[in-house]
C-alpha cells in the first residue's frame, strides 16, 4: 500500500523518447509509459491502471513512481531511450514486493504437521486397542454362559404353613383336602 520511486539516470542530452517497461515473474513484458521531453505529457500506455504510476524528470534523473504497490507490482523494470527504432535498456530495477501474510503458510504447515503428528498417533493407538482385544478371550460370552449356568442352580427354600380350616365348610370339602405342590431343582 506504499509508494516506490524508481530512479534511472537522464542519459539524454537531446530529445528523446525514454520509456519504462515492466517483466513480470510470468516472463510476460508490459509497457509503461514514456515521455519525449520533460515539460511533455506522460504517455502511459494501454491497459495500466490511471493513477497507478507518475513518470518524471529533471536534468540528472528520470523517475518512476509506483503507487500503491501490491504484490502485483512485482518485476524487473527497464529504463531506456528509442534509438533508430530500437529499444536501447539503459537501467534495470528488480522490484520484489513481500506479502504482508508472509508468516502465513508457515504457521499453517506447522499446525497441518502438528494435526499430522496427532492423527498418525491416534491411528497407531486404536490399532494396538484392536490388535489387544482380539488376543484376549472372548470374556463376555464366557461371562453370559456362565451367568445362565447359574441362574439354572439358583432355588429358594420353600416353607408351608397349614391352613385353619374354617366351620362354615361343607363336610364333603373338609375330607377332600388336596394340597399339591410340584418343585424342580436341575
Amino acid at each position: 500500500g506504499e509508494e516506490v520511486t524508481l530512479l534511472c539516470s537522464n542519459f539524454s542530452s537531446s530529445p528523446t523518447e525514454i520509456f519504462w517497461f515492466r517483466v513480470t515473474k510470468r516472463s510476460e513484458l508490459h509497457c509503461i509509459c514514456s515521455m519525449f521531453q520533460p515539460h511533455e505529457p506522460v504517455s502511459f500506455c494501454t491497459g495500466l491502471q490511471s493513477g497507478k504510476f507518475e513518470m518524471s524528470t529533471n536534468i540528472s534523473t528520470v523517475f518512476l513512481k509506483i503507487k500503491q504497490v501490491d504484490l502485483l507490482d512485482s518485476g524487473l523494470y527497464f529504463c531506456g531511450k528509442y534509438l533508430s527504432k530500437y529499444a536501447v535498456i539503459v537501467d534495470t530495477t528488480n522490484v520484489e514486493v513481500q506479502d504482508v501474510f508472509d508468516g502465513l503458510p508457515k504457521m499453517m504447515s506447522v499446525v497441518l504437521g502438528a494435526l499430522t503428528v496427532f492423527l498418525i498417533m491416534a491411528v497407531i493407538y486404536l490399532a494396538a486397542k484392536i490388535k489387544h482385544l482380539q488376543k484376549v478371550p472372548h470374556t463376555g460370552e464366557q461371562n453370559l454362559q456362565e451367568e445362565s449356568r447359574r441362574s439354572d442352580l439358583d432355588y429358594a427354600a420353600v416353607t408351608f404353613h397349614p391352613k385353619t380350616e374354617s366351620h362354615h365348610r361343607l363336610a364333603s370339602v373338609r375330607e377332600v383336602n388336596t394340597n399339591v405342590i410340584y418343585s424342580s431343582t436341575r
